[in-house]
């Protein structure tokens, strides 16, 4: 049951997104009620989670099978990169829903004149802050600070170049 619950979950965030997630609806799609379904899931927020969960031991399982099998850092990049692109809504469950209107980035095109530049910047940007939040970096060596600096030097000392 938990299960059928969860592939009606990814049907509904694929056709609408995580904000039109509805045990209710969920619950009307199988003939029952939603709070039926709470005695499967505590609720909206846990079978989130365990959504989350389930999207992140996918991508892991699809990464530790490419790199056991030979891919190096390159291939990794292009394994996670086609696993997003064929699971978009587990993927940003995963790692963040993106704003529609991000007038950030127009400030961030002034900021670095334009091109390349701009999406170079934001997504190391980005990428080293998402990581640092969600506390990847716990328990290893890497100085999320340093990381930023070294990162967006590199950016503007190649653009130099």
């Amino acid at each position: 049951m938990r299960d059928e619950v969860k592939q009606h979950a990814w049907t509904q965030i694929a056709e609408a997104g995580i904000s039109a997630l509805s045990l209710n609806a969920i619950g009307k799609q199988m003939g029952v009620s939603g709070p039926a379904l709470y005695r499967y899931f505590e609720g909206r927020d846990e079978l989130i989670n365990e959504l989350i969960r389930d999207a992140y031991s996918n991508l892991a399982d699809t990464v530790r099978s490419a790199y056991d099998g030979g891919a190096d850092v390159v291939a990794l990049a292009q394994v996670i990169r086609t696993w997003a692109l064929a699971n978009p809504q587990r993927y940003l469950l995963i790692y963040g829903t993106p704003v529609p209107d991000d007038s950030i980035m127009s400030v961030l095109v002034e900021a670095t004149g334009g091109s390349d530049r701009t999406v170079s910047f934001f997504t190391r940007l980005h990428g080293i802050l998402s990581l640092e939040l969600a506390g990847y970096f716990a328990g290893t060596d890497v100085d999320p600070g340093g990381l930023v600096e070294s990162e967006i030097s590199e950016l503007v000392s190649s653009d130099r170049s």
